[in-house]
């Protein structure tokens, strides 16, 4: 066992009062253990081991110590909760209790503004029943907004809430998702793009901007738009029944060739079987004017119908699901390969645009719910 000199003892005591290093870093660099330091320390006062000077220097340092300490803490605490500086006090004072094991309540409130007397009467005083009823409806909105896809304001929030049987308004509802952050995702404007340059044969328009239907399967509606992926282009090809609304026939394809849109109009002929005179109608581009679609549509027995010259939005049915397919799930990731994209798309489309999603056009309930009401 190595025996240390008193001075050697008093100078490894002031190292570690005046160092502002750690008793396990000081301990290292002397050669000593630290329990062996710490018997040296309680040994020799402080007093005895340094000059007034040093002793104010020391004391000094601590202070400086605890005051960054201090600082720093404070500026986690408004990193965390800078978003409830502007909330109610009631919000404010959930924050602290939330986080009360990790900073102290005192500081935290100093902070945030609010005082420790009001956190106190607060953490004591009953939850109100306004304050119950808030939190049981604040929770289903959580749950129908996820199910939306993040696409409901306060309307059609409202409604979901009202279907589920919660007698709320729409006041209510919108004081909730705007006190907790719950906004629908903001769309982007759609650009519309049709190939018309061609010499194809057209057929007349028949719809003539009359996109309402009296029942299912009398007039249909196709486009055709695109997705950008990692791997390239993915072109989509839908067909609408303008009834309901109802996506009933969809293609995917790497290449924007006519057999794309013949495919989406396969499907939906097999899902629907549509009576003779059926009306489909879209724009002028060449996948609809080439001579296979329209000997296709001869077939079936369907009559064709599009748009007039230069009129790209006299399709605006078709026009709005994309840019609501594009603004609720395209535009809000990267796709990587065309398959997962294509897998998002047939989701979207059969779990939530035809089943879920409520339709203004329908008064607020899906293309399914719409069609089976009037069944």
């Amino acid at each position: 066992m190595i025996k240390h000199s008193e001075e050697f003892k008093r100078e490894a005591v002031r190292i570690a009062l005046t160092s502002g290093l750690s008793r396990e870093r000081v301990a290292a660099d002397l050669g000593v253990g630290k329990s062996t330091l710490g018997k040296w320390v309680a040994q020799y006062r402080p007093a005895d081991l340094m000059s007034e000077p040093q002793a104010d220097l020391a004391r000094e340092n601590e202070r400086l110590r605890l005051e960054n300490r201090v600082l720093r803490e404070e500026r986690e605490i408004l990193k965390k909760g800078h978003a409830v500086l502007c909330k109610p006090k009631a919000v404010r004072f959930a924050f602290v209790h939330n986080w009360r094991h990790r900073w102290p309540v005192e500081l935290m409130c100093r902070v945030l503004q609010i005082s420790e007397r009001g956190y106190r009467s607060w953490r004591l005083r009953p939850i109100s029943q306004r304050a119950r009823t808030d939190m049981k409806v604040l929770a289903h909105i959580r749950e129908q907004y996820r199910l939306s896809l993040g696409t409901y304001g306060r309307p059609r929030m409202t409604m979901e809430l009202k279907e589920v049987g919660l007698g709320v308004g729409e006041r209510l509802v919108g004081r909730l998702m705007k006190a907790n952050g719950i906004r629908p995702v903001r769309t982007r404007k759609h650009k519309v793009t049709t190939d018309s340059h061609h010499r194809l044969g057209v057929a007349p328009n028949w719809l003539d901007g009359d996109f309402v239907a009296a029942a299912v399967n009398q007039k249909w509606a196709g486009d055709i738009t695109y997705v950008w992926t990692s791997e390239g282009w993915l072109y989509l090809a839908v067909i609408l029944d303008l009834y309901s609304r109802r996506v009933v026939g969809w293609a995917v394809s790497d290449r924007m060739k006519k057999d794309l849109a013949i495919r989406a109009l396969d499907m939906a002929v097999r899902l629907r079987n549509p009576p003779p005179g059926c009306l489909f109608h879209s724009d002028r581009g060449s996948q609809y004017c080439a001579y296979a679609y329209p000997k296709k549509l001869q077939a079936y027995g369907i009559r064709p119908s599009m748009s007039g010259k230069g009129n790209c939005y006299d399709n605006s049915a078709v026009e709005t699901f994309f840019k609501s397919l594009k603004a609720e799930m395209i535009w809000r990731q990267k796709w990587p390969t065309r398959r997962q994209a294509e897998a998002a798309i047939f989701q979207y489309i059969i779990g939530f645009y035809n089943t879920r999603r409520r339709h203004s056009y329908l008064g607020g309930i899906s293309p399914l719910a719409f069609e089976a009401k009037v069944a």
